[in-house]
């Protein structure tokens, strides 16, 4: 009654943003993205007097490890659980620890007590937890989108394996929570509707470019969807502003940088850390030119990695 699980968070290039009207933490929009390889959430499971969570050494209340443990018991008959969660990389900070963090656990438990599940099935109790989690379940290139909103590999990390390098511009968790951002966002911002009702020919567009192994394509597409989401947080009353001058400079960096023929794109989420995605033969060139730019405190270099998994397995 026992397991360890480990998952790696994803970054989306074709971004999510808000939630639908419905139940079961349905995304408003679909969407597209990589997981990764170097950061790691591992997470242990294991049978208890009553629902203990610890994350990174340290107990925690947090609603929706509780959320996710009793969907997993209105299916499964599961005891309490003592859950302890450890993440390589900053928690809350921007870099997808959630996604990891549900995906690890919905696989630890389901290891733990033998329960069989289907990626699908995990996928689909992660993404009731923290949306992204649904795409960590799987590796490589990977889509969430209606009506089944369970996460589904579209490439795998080896047919094209981009390289990735993330420029850490602060460590502390965000001030604003994405679930608090994207209610907000939804509530008052003027181009939610807009958001919404473009998502679907981004998520199209950029599928067809992963596909394809279309660089270019996939660079416009990305940027394009980050910089949307930003504006919609930026309209939105109070505005949401997860950048700091850091990151504005790094974007100005990676954008001189394809000017000059590299293959490198951004994308940005929930927080202050870029994500430079480039061909491998860039991954230098790029790691060069950030880790001149003032304010980034760290690089972490990763590629495309595989989806949540047990130890010995």
């Amino acid at each position: 009654m026992r397991a360890v699980a480990r998952a790696h968070p994803n970054i989306a290039l074709i971004k999510y943003w808000g939630k639908a009207p419905a139940p079961g933490n349905v995304p408003a929009v679909p969407s597209l993205s990589i997981t990764l390889d170097t950061l790691t959430t591992t997470t242990t499971v294991s049978e208890s007097g009553a629902d203990v969570f610890r994350l990174d050494g340290r107990q925690s209340d947090d609603p929706r490890v509780a959320a996710c443990l009793d969907n997993l018991r209105r299916r499964y008959d599961i005891p309490p659980l003592s859950v302890q969660s450890d993440n390589d990389f900053p928690t809350a900070a921007g870099l997808a620890s959630s996604a990891s963090g549900f995906a690890a656990l919905v696989t630890a438990v389901d290891a733990a007590f033998g329960l069989r599940m289907t990626p699908a099935e995990r996928s689909e109790l992660a993404r009731q937890a923290s949306a992204s989690a649904a795409r960590s379940v799987f590796g490589g290139f990977v889509t969430l989108e209606a009506p089944a909103w369970t996460a589904e590999p579209l490439l795998d990390e080896a047919e094209w394996p981009l390289r990735v390098i993330i420029a850490v511009t602060d460590t502390a968790s965000k001030a604003v929570p994405s679930s608090d951002g994207m209610r907000r966002s939804a509530a008052t911002s003027p181009f939610y509707p807009a958001w919404v009702d473009s998502a679907g020919d981004d998520f199209r567009s950029a599928s067809s470019a992963v596909l394809a192994r279309d660089f270019a394509m996939l660079a416009d597409l990305a940027e394009h969807s980050c910089l949307k989401m930003h504006g919609l947080m930026l309209s939105s009353r109070p505005g949401l502003l997860y950048w700091n001058a850091a990151t504005l400079a790094c974007l100005h960096r990676i954008r001189a940088l394809r000017a000059d023929g590299e293959a490198v794109f951004f994308t940005v989420d929930a927080g202050p850390q870029v994500k430079a995605v480039c061909l491998p033969e860039s991954e230098g060139a790029v790691v060069d030119a950030l880790s001149g730019v003032s304010g980034v405190r760290q690089l972490l270099v990763s590629g495309l990695g595989p989806g949540a998994w047990v130890d010995g397995s």
